[in-house]
């Protein structure tokens, strides 16, 4: 009993607060991005020129305190219970991004944010997965790695050959690729620091935390900046995120998803909704904020 109190009266609390954060900072990252002249381009030094607005200043205070929150949360109640409630940080960004502009939410942008939730919230109940060895050579990072490399090179072709919506998802796609990944690396650091700071620092871990780190943050800035809208950029990252980590923990530290038709058939049913929700807002979402646009400019 003490335990599920400590569940309903810190976890919950915390994650839900973490996923507020989290989605104010989005807002206000898409908001401070938007305001970089320069088209629709991709542009490699945008952080620089990011640290000069108070905006986006502000946006890494919220992420700080979501990171804190979470942190309290995870330390209290298990991940599958955490996950489910950090990603309802869309909603809260949708939210926080309609208040920047002093609009009131779209309907359909709302619902598109829904499904995104719903069924990234179905997935993560129904697949639970199993801890695994935890460990990780490089040699088996390799095969994988490539793969997903050669992704993020096809992602970044296609931001620079292309333009609106097509450059906002693959530079959204790239991101939450690399995040996915960082949260995997992330683990097995965690469990290096335990061993001490010398442990940390002589592990190639860390180096590929903060070099994914990194560059998924400079393309997510990107995101924002070419993005008309916040949702449909931040829905893709939201999405890809923790999926990317389930896969990397499975392939690579063995943690393994349930099987049998009703898991199977539930994990199924909860991405076909969340893709069906992030259609909905990278139809929905660019056509809502141009017409709110089209208002201001009035």
């Amino acid at each position: 009993m003490s335990g599920q109190h400590t569940v309903l009266g810190v976890a919950l609390p915390a994650a839900l607060l973490a996923a507020a954060a989290f989605g104010l900072t989005g807002a206000l990252q898409h908001r401070a991005a938007r305001r970089i002249e320069g088209g629709g381009t991709v542009q490699w030094g945008l952080v620089f020129r990011l640290l000069r607005q108070p905006l986006w200043l502000a946006s890494l205070v919220a992420n700080g305190a979501g990171i804190v929150f979470q942190w309290l949360a995870l330390s209290t109640a298990p991940l599958v219970f955490v996950q489910p409630l950090l990603v309802t940080s869309l909603v809260f960004a949708v939210y926080s991004s309609s208040a920047l502009r002093r609009q009131r939410p779209d309907r359909m942008v709302l619902a598109g944010s829904a499904l995104c939730v719903a069924g990234l919230a179905v997935f993560f109940v129904v697949a639970r997965p199993q801890p695994g060895h935890g460990t990780l050579s490089l040699g088996d990072v390799l095969p994988l790695a490539a793969g997903l490399a050669v992704l993020i090179a096809a992602c970044l072709a296609v931001a620079v050959r292309f333009t609106g919506r097509a450059r906002v998802m693959a530079l959204a796609t790239a991101t939450g690729v690399l995040y996915g990944v960082t949260a995997g690396l992330t683990k097995l650091a965690a469990d290096d620091l335990r061993r001490g700071i010398v442990a940390l620092l002589t592990h190639w871990h860390f180096y590929l935390v903060v070099v994914c780190g990194v560059a998924g943050f400079l393309l997510s800035q990107n995101a924002f900046r070419v993005g008309v809208a916040l949702a449909p950029a931040l829905a893709v990252i939201v999405a890809l995120d923790p999926l990317v980590s389930i896969g990397v923990g499975a392939l690579w530290l063995g943690e393994t998803l349930p099987g049998g038709a009703g898991p199977i058939a539930g994990q199924v049913t909860g991405l076909a909704t969340a893709i069906a929700g992030i259609a909905l807002l990278s139809q929905r979402a660019p056509q809502a904020a141009q017409a709110e646009e089209r208002k201001e400019t009035q």
